[in-house]
């Protein structure tokens, strides 16, 4: 009986490591709800339509022939109050894809002063996430050979090399083809010298060489050269918006000056991670980085636009004048991006057509057909999002990788305090957050944020002066005795809560 269940744990662990050791876009939809579920409680349509989203990316670029450019995403509308997890869903999404992902808000495009083109600067973002991203990716195989590099040049600001002088006088003696003279056996002792020398330093560097991997010499100070890419006309020309129109100042004017070095004096442990840095961006090709991270930008690149409903009209679509012009506008300079164009980037051209779109709005005084056909058209799949109840939040509070609750005891163990909460205790939180929520405004799993901080808040303060035992207890009554009064005067709740 003992070996089937070994046999059986065995197998288990084996298919679990088998799908944490597969890529991002290698998981299934399925195994991709389930990472989800790890960070989102409920909304299980949403997971399911971002999960078939996400797979179908891998699915298009395993695609043969003509037909792959054809391929477009379901771009998709996230319809639910605030707080109920849409933006959470798209960022983990992208995590777990380890692709570029920018969040924008659809009213920043109203305020006074946006043109069209400020529209493209979600892309040129988002291109700049993919560099960095691209950039650190590569970064992790030239460390190694970067931290050699860095020890080196503190070595020689430590200890300068000295070159051997015997193979020199050597070979210069053998390619004459005189005899040695009085003058050649000087030569040749000084270069006899020079070899001690030579052997002298080269042991001595290998000393400070084990001695600075081994940390010893992290405290001593050291003055080295740095390079400074700073450049006052750099700066002057900044806010002129030349990068906002995908011209790279920086190709433009940085080969025409001088790099500036300045002098800086600090500790060998802080020169090891500047100079490491340093050495690391020398060992990269920065075009072949640019290469890639184009096409993961176009690729595997996510947009999130959050408060889209707040361009779509709605109740105010009748009014006269105002800003439905301006929200109609939005609109119209956001449907060329959802459907494909070429935006000009300071890293080059990039297309929008297979970046994946997620809009979200809570839809409260209008509804997705607000939006200009056109761009309904480009949003195909919709997904309507449930308001959370007493049980979503003590789900909330307990079961995801960043609980809340793990939050704070975390926060408190840094102190030397053990903080339990009891189970009745967090269902109280969970009943109080659901009641102010339908009495006060909804604003999801956010109100657990304000409630905790208002129960909490007397011993966060009083830790560690006042209170120093090493484990508190959180139970059903301090939550009511901390909780009730707020909560029954409704103006108050609605000032604190």
């Amino acid at each position: 009986m003992g070996n089937i269940v070994d046999e059986v744990i065995t197998k288990a662990k084996t298919e679990i490591g088998k799908i944490m050791s597969k890529k991002p876009e290698q998981l299934t939809p399925s195994q991709i709800v389930a990472e989800l579920d790890k960070y989102v409680i409920g909304q299980k349509a949403a997971k399911k339509s971002v999960a078939i989203a996400l797979r179908n990316r891998w699915r298009r670029q395993n695609v043969e022939g003509e037909i792959r450019e054809e391929i477009m995403p379901n771009n998709i509308i996230m319809i639910g109050p605030t707080g109920v997890g849409k933006t959470e869903i798209a960022r983990r999404l992208s995590k777990l894809a380890n692709a570029p992902f920018v969040k924008v808000e659809a009213s920043k495009f109203t305020e006074v002063g946006y043109v069209g083109r400020d529209v493209e600067s979600m892309i040129r973002e988002l291109v700049d996430l993919s560099v960095n991203i691209v950039k650190t990716d590569k970064m992790q195989y030239v460390q190694k050979k970067a931290e050699e590099n860095a020890d080196e040049r503190i070595l020689d600001i430590l200890l300068p090399p000295v070159k051997s002088k015997s193979n020199g006088a050597k070979s210069a003696a053998s390619s004459s083809g005189i005899k040695e003279s009085s003058e050649n056996l000087i030569n040749m002792d000084n270069s006899t010298n020079a070899d001690d020398e030579y052997e002298n330093n080269k042991k001595t560097r290998e000393k400070l060489k084990d001695q600075l991997k081994a940390g010893k010499l992290d405290e001593r100070q050291i003055e080295l050269d740095l390079t400074s890419d700073n450049s006052p006309m750099m700066q002057v020309l900044g806010p002129i918006g030349l990068d906002d129109m995908g011209i790279n100042i920086q190709d433009l004017f940085g080969n025409m000056m001088p790099k500036k070095t300045k002098k800086r004096k600090m500790t060998i442990g802080e020169a090891r991670k500047v100079i490491t840095q340093e050495e690391a961006n020398k060992l990269i090709d920065m075009d072949s980085v640019v290469k890639e991270a184009l096409e993961k930008t176009m690729d595997s690149g996510i947009v999130f636009i959050d408060e889209i409903d707040k361009v779509a009209g709605g109740q105010s679509k009748n009014q006269a004048g105002g800003p439905d012009v301006s929200r109609e506008g939005v609109q119209r300079d956001l449907l060329p991006i959802v459907e494909g164009s070429t935006v000009n980037t300071k890293y080059g051209p990039v297309k929008t057509d297979h970046i994946l779109f997620i809009a979200s709005g809570a839809f409260h005084t209008s509804k997705p057909s607000d939006l200009i056909p056109e761009l309904q058209g480009r949003f195909p799949i919709r997904v309507e999002l449930d308001s959370l109840g007493e049980d979503d939040f003590y789900r909330i509070l307990t079961q995801p990788e960043n609980a809340l609750i793990k939050q704070y005891k975390a926060l408190v163990e840094t102190e030397g305090i053990d903080i339990e909460f009891d189970d009745d205790a967090i269902k109280e939180v969970a009943k109080v957050a659901a009641d102010v929520n339908e009495k006060v405004e909804n604003i999801g799993a956010r109100r657990l944020h304000t409630i905790l901080s208002t129960l909490l808040e007397d011993i966060l303060f009083d830790i560690p002066d006042k209170i120093r035992d090493s484990k508190l207890k959180i139970d059903r009554e301090l939550v009511e005795s901390r909780l009730s009064t707020i909560v029954k005067d409704r103006d108050l709740s609605r000032y604190i809560l």
